[in-house]
C-alpha cells in the first residue's frame, strides 16, 4: 500500500504528462503483480462496490474522534468530500506499523466486509484507520466510499503499461477490454510480449471514437474520399460471433448477455469469426424509435414478453472489425464494409446501416437539418481509406451533430462537486417558470470556465437561503442558457419532464429572472415530438 500511496502522491503533485507517465512506469516496473493488477483496475476508472454506507462512516468517525455528529456533518459540508473529511478529522495512525499491500488491503480487508456483522465491520474499519496514516489512509477511505479518482487518463495508463511491456499501446488497450480481472496472472499476461496467443473469445476490440466537426465539411478535402452516414441515437456496441457463441459489449465495456435476446438470436445467422461495430436502437417498421423507448430496455437484464413487444430493438451494423477470425481493423473502411456486406443476412433485429448517397459537400447541410425528423443526431463523416483506430484519434472520423435544444433557466440550488471540485459549488439545479412558481427541470455541472465557477461559488456562499445537507437553496437571481439533446415525459419529476444531457451553454447576465423560459414552452416541445417549435 505504501508504494501505491507514493504513486498517488507523485501523480497528485504534478500536472505534467511526462512526469505522470514516468511515475506510472516506475510503479508498474517495481510493484508486485497482484498489487499492480489492482492499481490498473483503479487507475482505469473501475471501482469497488460500496460495502459501507456513508451514514455508518460518519458515525464511526464521530466515535473515533470523540466529536459530536453535528460537527462531523458541518465539516463534511465545508470539505465536500467524505473520504477527505474523515482523513482530516481522524487522529494520526501508527505509521511505524507494517501496512498491507494494495492487493491484501482489497482482498483480505475491504472485500470481506460484506460478510461481517455491523459491529465487526465497524471494528475492522476503525482498526485500519489506526494502522494506516497519511495518503494510505486517505486512499483507503476513497476505496471504501467508491470515490477514488486521480488525475490520469486511461490512455496514459495504457501508455505506461505499453512502455513496461515493450509493445504497442493499442495491444494493451485490447488486452484490457472485456473480462479482464485484477489478478497477478492477468497483470503478467497484460505486460507480456506480443504473441499469437488467443484472447478470450468474448473479448471485444477497443472502440474508435469520432471527434466533433467544428468547421464546414468542405474543409475535409475532396467529397468523393469520404463516406457520410446517419449518426444514430442509441447504444454503441460490438456484436461478436466466435466459437458458436454470441457476445454483445457496450462501449462502457459491459457484457450485455440476455438483455437483447432478439439480437442474440439474429446473430446466430452470422458466420463464425465475425465482430461487428454498430448501434443498438429501439426500432420498429424500419424506423428508429425515441431513445426513451430504448431506456426501458437498458436496465433490464431479462426483459419479459411485454417489454420485448413494446420496446423492440435491433443492432444496426456499420463496420466490420473481424472477418473469418482475422483482425481486419487495419484494412481501409471500404474493404471492411465489403466484409460487412458479406456477413449480413437481414432480419428485423440485425440491420445493415447503409451510407448516405451524396456527390458534393453542399448536399449535406440540408440532410443534417433533417436529422431530428428522422430520429437521428446528425451525420457521421468517415474517410474511405481510414483504418479502424483506437480511441478518439482525430482526422478520419467526424461527427457533425445538429445544434442542441436550448432554454433559459434560473439557478435555484447548488451543491459541492467531487474530487478536485469538492471544495467548490459546481453542481447546479435550474428551474423555469410555471405560473407563479419556479419549477426545477435540470441539473448541470459542466459548461462554465474556472473563473466563472470561482465567481459563482463566492456568490452562492453569500446568498444562501436554506441548507439541506450539502445542498444550498440560493436566491433566484441568475439566469443561464442550457443546452440539451432531447426531452421526455417523466412522472418521477415534479415538472413532469426530463431533459437528456443538460449542460450550461452560457451565463446570461443580460437577462432578468422574468426573462427565463416557461414550463409550457418545454412541454410544447415534448408534444411536438422533439421538433422545433
Amino acid at each position: 500500500m505504501k508504494a501505491f500511496a507514493h504513486l498517488f502522491d507523485r501523480l497528485d503533485r504534478t500536472t505534467g504528462t511526462n512526469a505522470k507517465l514516468a511515475a506510472l512506469v516506475d510503479y508498474f516496473r517495481s510493484a508486485q503483480a497482484m498489487d499492480a493488477a489492482w492499481a490498473v483496475q483503479f487507475l482505469t476508472g473501475k471501482r469497488l462496490k460500496r460495502l459501507v454506507n456513508t451514514r455508518e462512516l460518519r458515525a464511526w468517525t464521530a466515535m473515533a474522534t470523540g466529536l459530536p455528529a453535528w460537527l462531523i456533518e458541518d465539516s463534511y459540508e465545508q470539505v465536500g468530500d467524505l473520504a477527505e473529511t474523515m482523513h482530516l478529522l481522524l487522529p494520526p495512525g501508527h505509521s511505524d506499523r507494517d501496512t498491507p499491500g494494495l492487493a491484501d488491503l482489497v482482498e483480505e480487508q475491504i472485500q470481506p466486509l460484506k460478510t461481517l456483522s455491523d459491529e465487526q465491520r465497524r471494528d475492522a474499519v476503525m482498526s485500519l484507520w489506526q494502522t494506516l496514516d497519511g495518503s494510505e489512509r486517505f486512499l483507503f477511505n476513497k476505496l471504501l466510499t467508491g470515490g477514488f479518482r486521480v488525475g490520469v487518463s486511461k490512455r496514459l495508463v495504457t501508455r505506461a503499461l505499453a512502455e513496461v511491456a515493450g509493445v504497442d499501446s493499442t495491444l494493451i488497450t485490447h488486452r484490457l477490454m472485456g473480462r479482464w480481472q485484477p489478478t497477478a496472472a492477468a497483470f503478467e499476461a497484460l505486460v507480456a510480449p506480443a504473441s499469437e496467443a488467443d484472447l478470450d473469445t468474448a473479448t471485444p476490440y477497443p472502440f474508435f471514437l469520432a471527434s466533433p466537426l467544428e468547421a464546414e465539411p468542405a474543409s475535409l478535402g475532396l467529397a468523393h474520399e469520404w463516406q457520410a452516414e446517419w449518426k444514430w441515437d442509441g447504444i454503441r456496441a460490438q456484436l461478436i460471433r466466435r466459437g458458436g457463441e454470441t457476445y454483445i459489449w457496450s462501449r462502457g465495456e459491459e457484457l450485455m448477455s440476455g438483455r437483447f435476446p432478439e439480437i442474440e438470436a439474429a446473430a446466430e445467422s452470422l458466420p463464425d469469426g465475425v465482430v461487428l461495430d454498430g448501434e443498438i436502437l429501439a426500432w420498429r417498421d424500419r424506423q428508429p424509435l425515441p431513445f426513451a423507448v430504448l431506456q426501458k430496455r437498458i436496465g433490464r437484464k431479462k426483459p419479459g414478453p411485454t417489454t420485448l413487444k413494446n420496446a423492440p430493438v435491433c443492432f444496426l451494423a456499420y463496420d466490420c472489425l473481424e472477418w473469418q477470425g482475422k483482425d481486419v481493423r487495419t484494412l481501409p473502411l471500404g474493404q471492411r464494409l465489403q466484409h460487412l456486406g458479406h456477413s449480413m443476412s437481414q432480419s428485423s433485429a440485425l440491420q445493415h446501416a447503409r451510407p448516405i448517397d451524396f456527390s458534393h459537400w453542399r448536399e449535406l447541410p440540408a440532410l443534417r437539418d433533417s436529422a431530428r425528423e428522422r430520429g437521428v443526431e446528425g451525420l457521421m463523416l468517415k474517410r474511405l481509406d481510414s483504418p479502424y483506430r483506437v480511441g478518439r484519434t482525430r482526422g478520419d472520423w467526424w461527427k457533425w451533430k445538429v445544434e442542441p435544444y436550448t432554454f433559459d433557466g434560473v439557478l435555484i440550488y447548488a451543491q459541492p462537486g467531487h474530487g478536485r471540485r469538492s471544495g467548490l459549488f459546481t453542481d447546479y439545479t435550474f428551474a423555469v417558470h410555471d405560473q407563479d412558481a419556479l419549477v426545477p427541470v435540470a441539473k448541470a455541472y459542466s459548461g462554465l470556465t474556472q473563473k466563472e465557477i470561482d465567481r459563482l461559488d463566492r456568490w452562492i456562499r453569500n446568498h444562501t437561503r436554506e441548507r439541506f445537507g450539502p445542498v444550498r437553496s440560493v436566491e433566484p437571481v441568475h439566469v443561464f442558457e442550457l443546452a440539451f439533446e432531447g426531452i421526455q415525459a417523466s412522472p418521477r419529476h415534479k415538472s413532469g419532464i426530463a431533459l437528456r444531457f443538460p449542460r450550461i451553454q452560457r451565463w446570461r447576465e443580460d437577462l432578468q429572472v422574468r426573462d427565463a423560459d416557461h414550463l409550457d414552452d418545454l412541454k410544447r416541445l415534448l408534444k411536438s415530438g422533439g421538433k422545433a417549435i
